[in-house]
């Protein structure tokens, strides 16, 4: 029995479908233990050790991501499985950056996949899983088979990308991001992210795609696994690559020239450490510009252009870094006039499809 002396936390609010996995499991040698919600799952989590947890991602009390976040808090070096049903890839992609090793998606047709995801969590060390070259990570390779649909069809590469893109504001502990990002076609040729690195450090960027096609939703979902990627091996100390934006961006510019996309990326990189205020800019290609904000209006901050990521004889990005006054915004928008006034006027919708502006838009963090 492949999965013998394996003891299995299952978290799941299907009843069926828990024990119908339940069983297969047991009958492949587990010993599993099961939860009906997220609530229950942490508990029991935190009663005794588990070599791996399988869960849902949608459940109620407490959701899949939320309690995942728990338990890699009370004990990270435990692998886990998600098994999404709504196939929302922000959520998906949110769960690995939390340390998720695999994700299943619902109806399991072949309840083996479930038998072989959970052998190689748990023999691929935590080491030899996070060095994995980032071209073989799950969202590439799921993005890659769907490609020529995405090349067809406009819908698609729409739904795609839109699942990737956060709401309008974003609330971390001590700053919260807000944006506008207005596009004229189905497709974005804008991106934007952000991540809370650990307890005192968040990073965020805009990116801009060129040519703009169908292209710009795969390279979104390539560019986020990238990300992804450094920001699961700095949270388990193996680098410190994404809090450095001069090598992230150093680092993106070799990933994107190897991806064979032939897609060109402006982008702005920042990362602000809360504890001091110091905010640390790369920036390569011309497409964006940084602020600062206060009661004054807007300062610009002396970025020198370089070339976009993507080509071949990159040069290294600008570099910049500042300390956030009491009061300051730090803020990155394409250079439209029509841009710059929605941000003065604290206009803040997300992603919009408007014909009547001009693509593009604006980011804006303020520290509490």
């Amino acid at each position: 029995m492949a999965l013998k002396g394996l003891t299995i936390l299952f978290v799941e609010d299907d009843p069926v479908f828990r024990k119908i996995v339940t069983a297969f499991l047991e009958s492949r040698g587990a010993i599993v233990i099961e939860a009906d919600d997220g609530e229950v799952g942490l508990n029991v989590f935190k009663k005794q050790r588990f070599d791996i947890v399988v869960a849902d991602l949608s459940m109620p009390k407490l959701g899949g991501l939320e309690m995942l976040k728990a338990m890699n808090k009370y004990s990270p070096g435990t692998p886990s499985i998600i098994i999404s049903g709504n196939q929302v890839m922000a959520d998906v992609i949110e769960a690995l950056r939390h340390g998720a090793s695999d994700y299943l998606v619902k109806p399991v047709a072949d309840l083996f996949l479930i038998e072989n995801s959970v052998l190689e969590s748990i023999n691929s060390s935590l080491e030899a899983s996070l060095q994995i070259d980032e071209l073989e990570s799950l969202s590439y390779l799921e993005l890659n088979q769907n490609l020529e649909l995405l090349e067809q069809s406009e819908q698609a590469a729409k739904s795609v990308q839109q699942q990737l893109f956060p709401p309008s504001r974003i609330e971390y502990v001590k700053a919260e991001i807000d944006y506008s990002l207005f596009n004229t076609n189905e497709v974005s040729a804008h991106f934007i992210d952000t991540a809370m690195l650990d307890d005192t450090h968040i990073m965020m960027y805009m990116a801009h795609f060129y040519p703009h096609d169908n292209r710009a939703a795969f390279a979104s979902v390539l560019l986020k696994s990238f990300v992804n990627h450094k920001l699961k091996r700095y949270r388990n100390s193996l680098s410190t690559v994404i809090a450095e934006p001069f090598n992230m961006l150093t680092y993106l510019n070799d990933r994107m020239t190897k991806s064979g996309l032939d897609i060109f990326v402006d982008m702005t990189y920042v990362v602000i450490d809360l504890s001091s205020y110091r905010v640390a800019i790369a920036q390569a290609g011309s497409e964006f510009r940084c602020y600062l904000r206060n009661s004054e209006g807007l300062t610009p901050l002396a970025l020198a252009d370089s070339l976009q990521l993507g080509v071949m004889n990159w040069g290294n990005p600008s570099i910049q870094f500042r300390t956030l006054m009491p009061g300051e915004q730090l803020c990155i928008l394409t250079n439209v006039s029509e841009h710059k006034l929605q941000l003065l006027n604290n206009q803040f919708h997300g992603l919009v499809h408007d014909t009547s502006m001009p693509p593009g838009g604006y980011i804006q963090l303020s520290a509490s």
